[in-house]
């Protein structure tokens, strides 16, 4: 049976491959050189990545030791070429990718040589891009929008913006996106762009500064044969321009996508089973005893044969077939015996001992004043375009507030308002500022767009953090002010402007306090569901330590008034509302027929032991400087774990029968300020 032939070897022992590694397909604009063995070799001014037994392992928690991802893979990249990494789910593909690109994880450890142009050094920033497998971007932006204001903060001052622009709508032709241009990116809730189309966006914002290395996880993840094709078709014709060195991991591309590539590098289980050109894989395999049946994808038929997961299955349907574990070993072992195998190792040490080209220099980018001025315009414009950051949340509030100042409506001025008045303001206190919760989704899409820019140099994290916080600022105070005076003037709050005035200020700073508090959890939880849960967790704990459901002298020491009631914000809060409303003015009451007078001094101090050793000014200060130790401490949290993992990523391991000398190089470097 033809579909099946592939699954019996034909004497792999006595199989030796000598075909040759084929010579290196110049592109336009590669200048040929022809060597003293006849072999035709391109003189490129690109980037030529190399990498050297390289191994990657990861903590077993089962047996308590290290798991190896990759184990002594070993191969090469060169300029106006495409290599695709692939092989079945669960080989090593993106962790290669991870490794090439210094983007490991934490728990990782590497050992290795990697090294650029034959040299260890880090690439400089814009030498090389990274595009993700997810697209992390801004929805409510058109294409036209995105690439652009990437390019304002990618691209140099010396840059003048008309030529920012120009070269924006290049790069955006340069993918076929020019039909779509005024096109939102779209998303959950709003019709946008195609996968396809999103996925071209990205590369489009990691190619503005025309880096020499391209790195690409699964760009046709999702992607139907069409939209996958049309994806790299365009990704193929970036080789040709200045001389680019491609990498993509991908999982089963068709026959169509499968041609464009120039090298193949095959994985099983951390293993190399193949590296060499592409056109070649098909002849290494039928030599191995493993022919591709006629009118089957190459792809598809690599990838069936090295898969053990369904291995047990295809067995009881196949009594024909050898195991798969057996099949890898056995191509694992025809490539090491192949002459391809010492060719890919010789092309390595002479990349490395050629030195290729000296490396790029550091290419500038904005200025850090430009980028917290294009920042802040453009999460400005974010978050006047998303209904669900502030919009939908003033309407919220302004029902609350109709509902609460409907509730206490009129409550006049004698001693019985007392209790209604400070009801009110806790109420506003902690739960109006309580809602600012709901914002959390939007936060956390902010810091998926944070982590992939900021991963690939566009900007610092100081521009960041500022510019969120000047962005976010006009809207709060809009939702401060309209809620806040329809609540205070329908209530019949304490009059006078300056009174209103200092409540505004109260509720605005309470509101951008709990803003702060939730991008710090968003940037440890970046799951948004468990994030509402953990920031509703923390704020009702600060509201039952305030100091209004019990008194703070009734609070128990441990946990509740040492530490929590005073590094809360709501007893400031609370003390400076009631400081507000009740200090200066006398309340009338009658007691057995006669008209007594209360101070509202005597209300704070010992109805609601209001700590009168310091101004109600004091209190918004003490807020005011929580919301900047808060912003800080998010600063902090950002760069802690920015900088704790390539530290982490270089713990060394020793690897199974031989010692590795570990070399980490992370050819992507970001700015800092």
């Amino acid at each position: 049976m033809e579909n099946s032939a592939y699954l019996e070897t034909q004497s792999p022992q006595e199989v030796e491959i000598t075909f040759l590694a084929p010579t290196l397909q110049c592109h336009e604009g590669v200048r040929r050189t022809t060597c003293s063995n006849s072999e035709t070799k391109c003189n490129t001014n690109g980037l030529s990545l190399t990498w050297n037994d390289l191994w990657v392992t990861v903590p077993d928690g089962t047996t308590g030791g290290h798991r190896s991802i990759l184990q002594g893979v070993t191969g090469y990249a060169r300029p106006g070429e495409i290599l695709a990494i692939m092989g079945p789910s669960g080989c090593g593909k993106s962790t290669l990718l991870d490794a090439l690109a210094g983007r490991l994880d934490s728990k990782t450890s590497q050992n290795g040589d990697i090294l650029v142009n034959g040299f260890k050094k880090t690439l400089a920033y814009g030498t090389s891009a990274y595009v993700t497998q997810d697209e992390s971007l801004i929805q409510t932006l058109t294409v036209r929008e995105s690439v652009y204001y990437s390019a304002q903060l990618q691209l140099p001052d010396c840059m003048s913006k008309a030529e920012k622009k120009e070269r924006a709508e290049i790069t955006i032709r340069e993918m076929g996106l020019q039909d779509s241009m005024d096109t939102r990116i779209g998303g959950w809730g709003a019709k946008g762009l195609s996968g396809g189309q999103k996925r071209r966006v990205s590369i489009c914002i990691e190619i503005l500064t025309r880096p020499k290395l391209l790195f690409l996880d699964e760009p046709t993840s999702g992607l139907d044969s069409a939209a996958s094709y049309y994806v790299m078709s365009r990704i193929a014709k970036l080789d040709q321009h200045e001389e680019r060195t491609i990498i993509a991991s991908i999982h089963q591309p068709c026959s169509e996508v499968f041609g464009l590539f120039h090298n193949l590098c095959l994985l099983s289980s951390g293993r190399t089973v193949y590296f060499g050109n592409a056109s070649y894989a098909q002849e290494f395999f039928a030599l191995s005893g493993f022919p591709c049946p006629s009118f089957q994808n190459p792809s598809d038929h690599f990838l069936r044969t090295i898969n053990k997961d369904f291995d047990e299955d295809i067995e009881q349907g196949l009594s024909g077939r050898k195991p798969a574990e057996e099949v890898i070993n056995t191509l694992i072992d025809s490539y090491k015996s192949s002459s391809t195998y010492q060719e890919v190792s010789n092309g390595v040490t002479e990349i490395c001992k050629k030195g290729d080209g000296a490396l790029d220099k550091k290419k500038n980018h904005a200025s850090f004043s430009t980028q917290c001025f294009v920042l802040t315009r453009r999460s400005f414009m974010n978050m006047h375009r998303d209904l669900g950051y502030y919009w939908l949340r003033l309407a919220i509030y302004i029902a609350l507030s109709l509902g609460l100042g409907t509730l206490f409506n009129d409550i006049g001025s004698n001693y019985s308002s007392i209790q209604a008045r400070s009801s009110m303001l806790m109420f506003v206190a902690s739960f109006l500022t309580f809602m600012a919760i709901g914002g959390f989704p939007s936060f956390v899409e902010d810091m998926k767009v944070f982590e992939r820019e900021r991963l690939n140099g566009h900007y610092s994290t100081g521009a960041f953090v500022i510019a969120n916080t000047l962005s976010s600022t006009p809207y709060l105070l809009l939702v401060s002010v309209i809620p806040g005076a329809l609540a205070y003037y329908l209530t019949g709050l304490r009059e006078g402007f300056d009174h209103f005035a200092y409540y505004t200020s109260v509720l605005f700073s309470c509101m951008l306090l709990v803003e702060s508090l939730m991008m710090i959890v968003a940037s440890i939880v970046p799951n948004y569901l468990m994030g509402i849960i953990v920031g509703a967790g923390i704020q009702a704990f600060m509201v039952l330590g305030g100091g209004f459901f019990r008194l703070p002298n009734d609070l128990p020491d441990p946990f509740w008034k040492y530490p929590l009631y005073y590094i809360g914000f709501h007893k400031y809060a609370y003390q400076g509302l009631f400081k507000n409303e009740f200090e200066g003015v006398q309340y009338v009451y009658s007691e057995a027929g006669m008209e007594k007078v209360v101070d509202g001094g005597y209300i704070l101090r010992d109805t609601w032991q209001v700590e009168m050793a310091y101004s109600k000014w004091d209190d918004l200060e003490i807020i005011l400087a929580m919301v900047v130790i808060s912003r800080f401490l998010f600063f902090v949290i950002i760069k802690i774990v920015e900088n704790v993992k390539p530290v982490l990523s270089g713990l060394t391991f020793v690897a199974p029968k031989k010692q590795i000398t570990q070399v980490m190089v992370n050819p992507l470097t970001t700015p800092s300020h």
